[in-house]
This record gives C-alpha cells, structure tokens and sequence, in this order.
C-alpha cells in the first residue's frame, strides 16, 4: 500500500522551489507588502498627533485625498518632482549614453577609468548629498570658487538658497549619481550587439552614422527603455537627496512628492493625509511600471 503523503519528482522539485523563494516572500511581504497595506488603511482614517494613540481610528473615505488634492502645495510638489525628474533624465541618459559609446571602445585603462567613474554611484546618497551642500554653499564652496576664478561670476552665487537655482542645484547632484548607472547598463547593450552586424552592414556600404541611427539604436532599444524607466523610478521617487541638501526649501521651490509626504506626516503630524500623498506617489511609478510592461509585451510580440 503506498503512502498517501508519498511525493513524486515533480512534486519534490516545486516543493524544493517554493522552500527556496520562502525567505524572500517572507521579507517582502513583512518589508514591503504590510507596509504598503497598512499605509493605503490609513491614509483613509483620520490620524493625527491627538488621535494616534487611539487603539480604533475614524474612518473618513476620501476626505484625505481630498484634503490635500485642494492644497496648492500638492500641486507643486508634484510639478517639481516633473522638473527634477525629466531634468535627471536627460542629463544622467546623453552624459551615460556619450561614455557608454566612449568606453564600449576597446583601449588602454579603460576599465580603470570606468571603475573610477562609478564611484560616484557606489557612494551614499547621503554622503553625496552633503558633500554637494558643501560644494554649492555660498561662502567657502567649491563651485562658486572656481566660476569667480574663471571670471563667470563676480559674486559669489547662493545656490541652494535661491529658488531659481536649487532644483538646479539638485539636478546636477543627482545626475552626478546616476550618470554611472546609465553608462553601466548602456555598455552593456553595447557590448551585446553582435560585431558581425555590424559588419555586414559596413560591407553594404553603410556608413558609421547609418549604422548607428539603423542598427545601434533600433538593438539597444530595450536597454535604453530598462535605463529610461528605471531612472524615473529611482528619481521620481527621490527623499534623500532633497531632504539633506535643501528640506524642500527655499519656500517650497525643491518639495517633491515624498518630501511633502514626509512633512505632512512627520512635521504636522497629519498622519493620514501624509499617507494619501504617499500613496499619490506610488500610484504614478505604478502607471509608469504598467507602460513599460505594456511597451515590453508588444516588442516581445513584435
């Protein structure tokens, strides 16, 4: 008689499988998936400093939403977030797509130069943070130093105090980090293009722009949508950065969208509305992750 608990191969191996993938389903679902539930559930009561200690919480529907749908500060935040966003993006996209192309060149040290460039990337965004705050201070920083040495500016420039060149300040900051990782991700597709495609082209009697425009860009197509969407993501969904260089300041003309949520939450202590305006956030890169699936699918049935 055999053993009703008795497990053929197959079963054995999908068993296997899902005992592997168990501690990674565990640590999304307690790091990332109750976090996430837990913040939708609030950000559709009324939780605030008075009300936090409360063990049941008022429900209230949208009223959050609402709330800070109708503040004008919402709305800027979100048009920064925009501007810092498509602002990285191209900076960090044509400066690592020129060094891809640069470095996807076979010649001397080029390993240890791209090695040095990505230093940039490997450091702490905090510790890339303050170490910008330092360059673009007023009296002692380095960039006003050396634009007044070169004569094109006479008086030292307040960067991050001045609304008209803080986001700029945030951008080039942020474009110095992301600018390894494009050019990383960039070379890579570089070096998968097949040398005999080219080839074969040049024997055609294509020439290097043909090539370039004809068969470089329409192969590296999918490298350059995984760089585009994943540098949104990682940009769009920016805190470090913003918080220790500027708070979102001078008078709000660097908030974004998680440093408004955070100062909803953590400064007026609206806990619910701060919630909501999280939850704004995860919802656009959520559209954004839904394009790019789609925009894959459709190449993939291509």
């Amino acid at each position: 008689m055999k053993n009703k608990f008795y497990l053929n191969e197959h079963q054995r191996n999908n068993l296997n499988g899902y005992m592997f993938i168990l501690p990674a389903l565990i640590f999304m679902i307690a790091l990332i998936g109750y976090p996430t539930i837990y913040n939708f559930i609030i950000s559709f009561q009324n939780i605030t400093a008075q009300t936090i200690s409360n063990r049941f919480h008022q429900f209230i529907g949208f009223e959050n939403y609402r709330s800070i749908l109708s503040d004008p500060l919402l709305k800027q935040s979100f048009l920064n977030t925009i501007l810092y966003t498509v602002g990285c993006l191209v900076f960090q996209f044509s400066i690592g797509f020129l060094l891809a192309l640069f470095f996807s060149k076979k010649f001397r040290l080029s390993k240890l130069i791209r090695g040095l460039v990505v230093i940039s990337w490997m450091l702490p965004v905090t510790v890339t943070a303050l170490i910008f705050k330092f360059m673009f201070s007023e009296g002692n920083g380095i960039i006003n130093q050396i634009l007044m040495n070169l004569h094109f500016i006479s008086n030292p420039v307040n960067w991050l105090t001045n609304g008209s060149t803080a986001m700029w300040s945030l951008i080039i900051a942020n474009s110095w980090i992301g600018i390894p990782f494009n050019m990383l991700l960039l070379t890579t597709g570089l070096n998968n293009i097949s040398d005999e495609v080219l080839e074969a082209a040049s024997i055609d009697g294509a020439n290097g722009i043909q090539k370039f425009f004809h068969i470089t860009i329409p192969l590296l197509k999918p490298t350059i949508m995984s760089v585009l969407v994943l540098g949104f993501v990682y940009t769009f969904k920016v805190f470090d950065l913003v918080f220790v260089m500027t708070n979102g300041g001078p008078v709000d003309s660097t908030q974004v969208l998680s440093t408004y949520s955070y100062k909803l939450s953590f400064s007026y202590f609206r806990f619910g509305e701060g919630a909501a305006a999280a939850n704004i956030l995860f919802m656009c890169l959520f559209v954004v992750a839904l394009i790019y699936l789609k925009l894959v699918s459709d190449d993939e049935v291509m």
